[in-house]
Parts: structure tokens; sequence; C-alpha cells
């Protein structure tokens, strides 16, 4: 089923909350959360731009992200499921439940050159009420998502502190998947919500770390994704992630963090796509903590917390974001 929602009801405006002014005060820091295309969390853990990787060698990483999408917004307006009377003359989506599993496998060339493979798991259960139902229909998509595969040269100052990253989004994941059961059962997913887009993107991205005296490290990245091709009458909107971090060194094995998440994307576009409810800025405020296992082991809790958000359109977000993960330097 390829829905275009029209909203059309009177919106009632429940709750809204200004964007965070102060983000570089404090400043710390790939696939945000939105109900489309770039389904995923933009927490970066990613921990060898921030300083954690310079010495050769592989570093392997593990995180499990979760996230109940149940929110619906128009713009930076929350919108309740009573402000619809069903049937309806568009479709309107009730929940998305995400629980994604993120391998990350990199290896230091030197001092300057690094190489990262990222492969998501995917697993999406969503609900939704097409156009002229009254029940839902369900899907419970799960598979491999689309590979990432980056390298980085952080050899722009004698620290290695500031460095480059580029690299390609493969299309690895599955983008055919239909509804499991309900009014819709056999009919295709909307583009957004499949495993994967179908879509080859060009990923380019710096990032800088360094100390604030002897108890405090901070860093920023920013990544730009731009698909290169259409695939099967769709193409994601370009993208960009930016991160902020602070992290507090002299507390013996566990390191506090906090990040300042945000990403921005654009509209899909093509045949296939949801063009109206596409498209969204996003800002997230994320405290964590870091814990040393042993000599080689390290793992990490985050939770994000949106501070702001806009979206086109009608889109489900999420209340807030969990991450668990941990890190094994071989």
């Amino acid at each position: 089923m390829q829905a275009t929602p029209r909203f059309t009801f009177p919106r009632r405006r429940l709750a809204r909350t200004p964007l965070l002014l102060t983000i570089a005060a404090l400043g710390v820091a790939p696939a945000i959360a939105s109900a489309c295309s770039t389904c995923g969390c933009s927490l970066n853990s990613d921990w060898s731009s921030q300083g954690y990787a310079t010495t050769r060698g592989w570093h392997l990483g593990l995180r499990q992200d979760y996230f109940d999408q149940s929110q619906l917004y128009h713009g930076t307006d929350r919108v309740g499921l009573g402000a619809f009377s069903f049937p309806a003359d568009e479709e309107v989506q009730v929940k998305t439940i995400n629980r994604n599993t993120l391998l990350n496998a990199d290896y230091n060339l030197s001092r300057y050159w690094g190489l990262s493979f990222q492969l998501p798991y995917e697993s999406r259960y969503h609900q939704t009420i097409a156009e002229g139902d009254t029940a839902v229909s369900t899907s419970d998509a799960k598979g491999i998502g689309d590979l990432r595969v980056v390298a980085r040269y952080q050899g722009l100052s004698p620290d290695a502190g500031l460095g480059l990253q580029f690299g390609l989004k493969l299309a690895t994941g599955r983008f055919r998947q239909t509804f499991a059961a309900g009014p819709q059962a056999g009919e295709l997913l909307d583009r957004g919500l499949q495993l994967g887009t179908g879509t080859t993107d060009a990923l380019l991205g710096a990032y800088k770390f360094g100390f604030l005296g002897q108890s405090v490290g901070y860093f920023a990245q920013a990544m730009v994704e731009v698909p290169l091709n259409a695939r099967g009458g769709f193409r994601p909107g370009n993208s960009i992630n930016a991160n902020f971090g602070l992290r507090y060194l002299n507390a013996g094995r566990f390191t506090p963090q906090l990040q300042i998440n945000l990403h921005s994307e654009r509209r899909e576009s093509g045949s296939e796509a949801d063009r109206p409810n596409s498209g969204a800025t996003y800002a997230y405020i994320s405290p964590g903590l870091g814990v040393k296992l042993s000599r080689r082991l390290d793992v990490y809790a985050f939770v994000q917390l949106p501070v702001w958000q806009r979206v086109n359109g009608l889109q489900l977000e999420p209340r807030r974001l969990w991450s668990l993960g941990l890190l094994y330097r071989l």
C-alpha cells in the first residue's frame, strides 16, 4: 500500500517546546528518529571519532536501540487520534516500535587512517489505519538494513584530533515488504517504513575532539548523507546529522557523558514517496554513562530526549529513545 495522507482536519494544539538555544554551551555528541526512511537513532556511539581509537587494530561495537513512535506530530504540534473520524480520507499511523541492533567493526590502519563498517539489524512493528478503513493494519518487518562503509582520515592535526569521514551507504536492506494483518494484508508498506531505502548514498563528514582541562573531553561531528540514485520510484531526502558532546574523565572506571544530537532531512521524492509527510528537523539532549569493565571492554547506556522537533505533514515521533552498547578492542 502506498498511502499519501493529507492533513485536512482542524489542528488541535497540545504542546510546543522551544528550540534549545544553548546547544554550543556544553556541546557533546548513525539512523534520529523519524517515521520515514531514516528510522533510527541519531546518537553518536562511534568512539573512534571521539579520540578512543587512534591506535592500530580492530575495535568491535554492538549497540541496541529501542524507541516507540506513538505521538503524531504536525509541524511542531502534537495531534491526538480523537481529531480523526473513521473511516478517514487519509491514512492515520498509530504506532511504530523499533528494536534496532547495530554491529560496528572499526579498523585503524595507522594513527591517521581508519575504516568503519556498520551493519544494522532492524525489527520494526507498525500499526496504521489506511484511508477508508476502520480497522488497524499491522506489519512486523525484521532483517538487515543498509550497510555503511566509512573511511576516516585524522591527520589534519598533530594530535589526530581533527578528521574527515567519507564513504557509502549500500542498498543491502529489503524494500518490498508487505502488511501482515488487517484490511491491508499483502499490500506494500510505505517505502519510508522498509528496512532499506534501495539507494546508494554518499556520506561525507568531519569531526573534532579534544580536552577542556584534564578532566573534561569534548567532541563535535557533522555528517551529510546524499542519495546518489533513485530506485523503484523512490529517492530519500538529503540529510545532515550534527552531534556535540562532553565527557567527564576523572571518575575512575565511569565516564558520565552528555550529547546534543541534531538531525535535519529533506522530503522524499519519486512515484513511491510520501512527499507531503516526509522531511523533518529534530534536536535531542542525550545523557549517558560509559563504564570500563576491563582493559579491552567498555559498555555504555544513553537516553535521548526530544527537546524540539518539526515535521512536514503528519508523522509519528517517540517520547524518548534508549541505547545500550559495548565496545571491545582486539
